[in-house]
């Protein structure tokens, strides 16, 4: 931790900041909260005892896949944290983990499109890659993160999803390991967040219309 000494001149206080904005969302979408994590929750849709299930499920497949080649697991943050944290303890082989904070600009999303504000810290030449999101939709910023991990030298790339959304695809996605087929609604939880609130929820749910409408 660094100390600067400051005259009395600096010790006006700062401008006020403005409220954070949760990343790819227009600053003038609603945030209607209730008092309540729960009271905005409509229903359930995953939950955990599933979760717990399906993370079991997911590491066993990926052990026996994965085995004899110690896969590098990139999450895909913030997102993606917390499913990722459970998974990893049902994967029984060795694995390197690593994460990636990205957004892409433009309709294309390809890979010389995407702005990394944490991008990996490992090699990948001559790595096995398992890219792990709490959710897919679009699939575009994806399959442009895959690509590029493929031109850095990667021997393959993989995806492993907790929610696939379907009905929002736009780019042909092959994933690899999926938990769940999610409905096309707001979903919060397990991770998931609108405006930065929800993500401790224990659960996958959807959200109520009135706190974002």
């Amino acid at each position: 931790l660094k100390f600067t000494q400051r005259s009395v001149h600096d010790c006006a206080p700062p401008p006020p900041r403005a409220p954070p904005i949760s990343a790819g969302r227009p600053a003038s979408m609603p945030q209607n909260f209730g008092p309540t994590l729960e009271g905005d929750v409509e229903r359930v849709l995953v939950g955990e005892d599933d979760l717990r299930k399906k993370c079991a499920e997911l590491g066993a497949l990926i052990a026996r896949d994965y085995e004899g080649k110690t896969p590098v697991l990139v999450g895909v943050l913030s997102g993606a944290a917390v499913f990722m944290s459970d998974l990893i303890r049902c994967i029984s082989i060795p694995a390197e983990l690593d994460f990636i904070v990205v957004s892409s600009y433009g309709k294309g999303a390809v890979s010389g499109d995407l702005q990394f504000k944490k991008d990996v810290s490992i090699d990948l030449r001559g790595r096995h890659v398992l890219i792990i999101e709490d959710l897919i939709d679009t699939g575009r910023t994806l399959k442009a993160i895959g690509d590029l991990f493929s031109s850095r030298g990667a021997v393959s790339v993989e995806f492993c999803t907790l929610l696939d959304k379907k009905a929002r695809r736009v780019v042909d996605v092959p994933i690899k390991y999926i938990g769940f087929e999610c409905p096309d609604e707001f979903v919060i939880g397990y991770g998931i967040d609108y405006a930065e609130r929800y993500r401790n929820l224990p659960y996958v749910a959807a959200l109520k219309r009135s706190v974002y409408e």
